[in-house]
């Protein structure tokens, strides 16, 4: 693939745009209430679209449309029952906690709650699922501009072999993520999300545009498709019967209440967003406004991989120019293994033309490349700059967002609390940029475990199994039972964690090999897919640590009322909505959303 001076020339005026944003920023940067929390100023508007756009990382464009290729429709289940409900609950019921006990992070709030230990717990096991999730958008960038062959021609001219072009992109696309984040802090990082968010959708609404015309539209996707394809809820009443290997219990508890409210709840990620708001309605809103546009991006994120795997390949070899060969070749055959593959890619060993075998002997199809492949065939010079800018967009948007959650709890949590509890706020600051610097290395070593996994939504969401699905039980215990104590939810989230490295480690999806994606301890049970399996070991680590922590704290003592006021729901005043127009009443607005959502279920059922 070869670029042209537009498209290049678009790519370097969206860095610089967002290096200036940086620079601009840096000066009210001064403290590290700045660096960390934005000074908690920020209007309603734009930290929803942050909030929305930390999460529209690489991994979600990339990922999403690879489950779509790979799922069908019922990806939508990540938005529609996955997303949006839980988001609702977070402004209505939750935001009053986080933002009115003036906590700093999540981690502090269990501190205040529970205790130490249970904030500590938590710190250190969100610190490395940060770091996880930014490798992922590291892997998911390299490997974009590995397959799209756009360094190839500078490699050449220094004499220097191809097959390093992963390796040298995670290493470059860090160090710009390091100096996006080290100019402005969190300011910087949520204003540049907010143009990310629109460079997003104005670079795939054109894709989807080009793409569901070339596949005859909605109808020509269901005519070349099997109705478990097409429908979000066809076949779910058994696991055997649907691509996603799980039944309607299993989507409705594993995603639609453990992985969903474990993720949006209790996710500092995207809790940060709302807590940089400049008042306690504008951070109730931040969800709800998010969670709009948010019910709408199947359309742009899970439609392109229905379109994938509808489309006939193109026989001309000069389309595919660039590519691998074993790539090229599964773009024009279609590989035994896949009774629908469309136009979706072998996936092949990092350096090398040899294709990936599942543990069957059967090829792999490279699902997180289903968006270069319909950029490279939709997308004409300029209109892949385009392209290409709404993907770089994507991944430093999720990056950042996951860099700025890690230096924070870093830095509060970890090294304020346990290192060096009484620095001073000069020094705080200088940490945290410190820290930025070591998530970003961590993250480059964990963009080669996600290597191993041809869908980075799977390994994604098992990174939130071992997390958020424990700890989404302390929480709602926590916030919602003040006979909740600290033993009680250490010990909790403590066997929740261990519970779902249980699970993991005695289950393997079909066709894997024994390793990163389970059977460790010995695989006495197979499940249909990686999804599937991720959604059970969620559904086990919230169970587990829902029950040892009720046990545990009716066998300890309680704390008081009293210090409890303002961090549990029966002991807290609720915020008032009546001074409010209609439109800027979270409750409404929850109401509103949550009506839509099953309108969409409706619709495609």
């Amino acid at each position: 693939m070869t670029l042209t001076w537009l498209d290049w020339l678009l790519m370097l005026v969206y860095f610089g745009f967002v290096l200036g944003v940086g620079i601009a920023l840096k000066r009210r940067t001064t403290t590290s209430k700045d660096f960390f929390q934005a000074g908690r100023a920020l209007p309603a508007w734009v930290c929803g679209l942050a909030f929305i756009s930390a999460n529209l990382g690489a991994q979600e464009i990339i990922g999403m449309a690879a489950s779509g290729a790979k799922y069908g429709i019922a990806t939508s289940h990540f938005y529609w029952i996955g997303a949006v409900p839980a988001m609702v609950f977070l402004g209505i019921f939750m935001m009053p906690f986080y933002y009115g006990s003036r906590a700093r992070s999540v981690p502090e709030y269990l501190r205040l709650r529970f205790d130490e230990k249970t904030r500590a717990f938590n710190a250190f096991s969100f610190a490395l699922m940060t770091v996880f999730s930014s490798g992922i958008s590291v892997y998911a960038l390299a490997k974009l501009l590995e397959i799209l062959d756009v360094f190839d021609r500078s490699f050449a001219s220094m004499g220097i072999s191809t097959q390093y072009i992963f390796d040298v992109s995670i290493v470059v696309s860090a160090i710009i993520v390091l100096g996006y984040i080290l100019l402005g802090g969190l300011s910087s990082a949520i204003y540049n999300e907010v143009l990310q968010f629109f460079l997003i959708v104005a670079g795939f609404v054109p894709l989807v545009y080009v793409g569901l015309h070339d596949a005859g539209g909605w109808s020509g996707i269901k005519s070349s498709l099997p109705e478990s394809f097409t429908h979000a809820w066809k076949g779910f009443s058994s696991a055997s019967s649907n691509p996603m290997g799980v039944d309607a219990f299993g989507v409705a508890m594993g995603l639609g209440f453990v992985l969903s409210f474990g993720y949006w709840c209790t996710d500092f990620l995207v809790v940060q967003r709302a807590m940089a708001a400049n008042s306690m309605n504008a951070a109730r809103r931040t969800p709800l406004i998010a969670a709009v546009p948010k019910m709408f991006f199947p359309i742009l994120v899970v439609l392109p991989g229905l379109i994938a795997i509808s489309v006939l390949p193109v026989h001309n070899p000069s389309s595919n120019a660039g590519l691998a060969p074993d790539v090229v070749a599964s773009t024009v055959v279609a590989p035994p293994a896949a009774t629908h593959s469309g136009i979706i890619p072998y996936k092949v060993r990092e350096g090398t033309n040899e294709i990936v075998r599942d543990g069957e002997g059967r090829p792999q199809l490279d699902y997180d490349l289903t968006v270069p492949v319909l950029l490279m065939r939709y997308f004409p010079a300029g209109m892949l700059g385009l392209g290409l800018t709404a993907l770089l967009a994507s991944f430093m948007s999720g990056m950042a967002g996951n860099v700025t959650a890690f230096n924070t709890v870093w830095t509060y949590d970890i090294y304020q609390a346990y290192l060096r509890p009484h620095a001073t706020d000069a020094h705080y600051l200088w940490m945290g940029r410190m820290a930025t610097l070591f998530g970003v290395l961590a993250s480059i070593l964990t963009a080669y475990v996600a290597a191993q996994f041809n869908n980075i939504m799977d390994v994604l969401q098992l990174v939130f199994a071992f997390v958020n699905a424990p700890l989404l039980a302390t929480f709602l215990l926590g916030m919602f039972w003040k006979r909740a104590t600290g033993h009680g939810a250490f010990a909790g989230l403590l066997t929740g964690t261990a519970a779902a490295a249980i699970h993991h480690g005695l289950t393997l999806p079909a066709g894997a090999v024994a390793g990163v994606k389970g059977g460790w301890l010995g695989a006495v049970h197979i499940y249909p897919s990686e999804m599937a399996q991720n959604f059970w070991t969620a559904i086990n680590a919230f169970t587990v640590c829902f029950v040892v922590t009720t046990v545990v704290s009716l066998a300890t003592k309680p704390r008081a009322d009293a210090e409890l006021r303002g961090l549990v729901y029966s002991l807290t005043e609720r915020p008032s909505e009546r001074e409010f127009v209609w439109y800027r009443r979270p409750a409404t607005l929850g109401v509103i959303v949550l009506a839509v959502s099953i309108l969409l279920n409706v619709i495609f059922f």
